[in-house]
């Protein structure tokens, strides 16, 4: 049979525009690499421990009207994830204390920036020498833990813009978890007549205009009309010889050059579940002498230096995080020593011993998503380059090849879920015409 569109890719951008196609009445077969929908949305349920923790996406980063839009329309509820920002530094718990020194002045030359470059080298040339020191690390820090970008890479201009609309908007969780929401999309699209298959790994996109065939690696060949490619960008940089990587026959050499051109983050994301929330214990009370019970976010400068917990809700569960370069080095790190690292951070900051750690730990899950072959990586990041590509990206090829994915978007929620499905609804509506 032949189909109308092929979708590489069951993530959020994937299926929301196999949720748009199906609707307007088109034959959708979706390919998915994994054993699993959602793509970085990764909810561990119906499981003994973590039961509703995300593995991957985990906020809606404010009222974002797609997501939430997305939401309604499911009927799915969600709830606040509001909670206070500590940091941890030279043995100080400091409450809501994300002020940077010097940031200001940093914005003021922010905005006098004529021409962009790569924030590292902003910075070198506007803030030399000892004196601004501090400020260049905190920098770097927030450019690699929060973007997980490579500060060598990602584009002060993008960043300036990312910066001028931080807002301190509200946070949510979806309930039951954002594969909730996959779950919908997915079912939406079949019982429109759409299909969607696992464990299919394309290798090989054979093209010509008005005709598309997708070659798995089991050999199973898929014929149509049109194909959107919505795989992570970091597969789409894959050398071709790497898992998961797509080769396409004719190639697209100037389409190849821009998706190079985009910068794709890394990132590491770390679940403990322990036997009681040792955090919030009478010790961690008389340490910091403060009130901990709302204390949800905790940013400190150790190994793994990022952690939360699911405040509001109770939980005995809280999540390590590290992005960037520092988590690029860790790409063939094995999960035990990574755990190791986490557990001795968190030792060093809640000024604990390792092994009472260890002997209050019931149950662990480490997400290298830079190693996970189908993902190589977190989300992207600009680079000077991006702009340009991503015009090139955004633009079909002889009404055949579409590519869509949250690197595509345009928009200030950059690297976000709302990107993934804003990004894919446009794809699908450009399909369309």
């Amino acid at each position: 049979m032949k189909n109308t569109v092929l979708i590489i890719g069951a993530g959020a951008a994937g299926l929301m525009a196999a949720h748009t196609l199906c609707k307007a009445g088109k034959a959708v077969t979706v390919l998915e690499a994994r054993n699993r929908t959602g793509g970085r949305i990764y909810t561990l349920n119906d499981t003994t421990f973590f039961n509703q923790t995300e593995l991957g996406a985990e906020f809606v980063h404010g009222d974002l009207p797609v997501t939430l839009k997305l939401l309604k329309e499911a009927k799915l509820p969600y709830r606040s994830a509001d909670a206070e920002m500590w940091r941890y530094e030279k043995g100080r718990f400091e409450e809501n204390s994300m002020i940077i020194e010097g940031w200001d002045l940093l914005i003021k030359k922010l905005n006098e920036l004529q021409e962009d470059t790569d924030i590292y080298n902003f910075l070198q040339m506007e803030f030399p020498g000892d004196k601004y020191a501090e400020l260049r690390d905190s920098a770097w820090k927030f450019v690699s833990g929060y973007d997980t970008a490579d500060p060598h890479k990602a584009s002060t201009s993008a960043l300036r813009k990312e910066w001028q609309h931080e807002e301190e908007n509200a946070q949510h969780r979806v309930n039951g978890g954002y594969c909730s929401m996959i779950n919908y999309l997915v079912n939406e699209c079949e019982a429109k007549g759409g299909e969607v298959l696992l464990s299919s790994v394309v290798k090989e996109i054979r093209w010509k205009k008005g005709n598309v065939k997708a070659i798995c690696e089991d050999g199973a060949t898929y014929e149509a009309e049109q194909i959107l490619i919505a795989m992570p960008l970091g597969v789409l940089q894959a050398d071709k010889e790497e898992q998961g990587a797509v080769t396409f026959h004719p190639e697209i050499p100037e389409y190849g050059r821009a998706i190079q051109q985009m910068g794709f983050g890394a990132v590491i994301k770390i679940l403990l579940e322990f036997t009681d929330a040792f955090w919030l214990d009478k010790k961690t009370k008389a340490m910091t002498g403060k009130d901990v019970e709302k204390m949800g976010y905790l940013f400190s400068d150790e190994e793994i230096p990022t952690w939360w917990t699911q405040l509001p809700d109770q939980s005995k569960v809280f999540t390590g995080w590290i992005g960037g370069p520092a988590a690029a080095d860790k790409i063939a790190m094995p999960d035990e020593e990574i755990l190791e690292q986490g557990l001795q951070s968190l030792a060093n900051i809640f000024n604990r011993d390792m092994n009472e750690l260890k002997s209050k730990l019931i149950a662990c899950k480490i997400m290298n998503w830079t190693a996970d072959p189908f993902t190589r990586g977190s989300y992207a990041y600009d680079t000077v380059e991006a702009p340009q590509a991503r015009k090139l990206l955004n633009t079909p090829i002889s009404d055949t090849i579409y590519f869509c994915g949250e690197y595509l978007y345009q928009g200030v929620a950059m690297g976000t879920v709302e990107a993934a499905l804003t990004n894919g609804e446009e794809a699908a509506k450009k399909m369309l015409k």
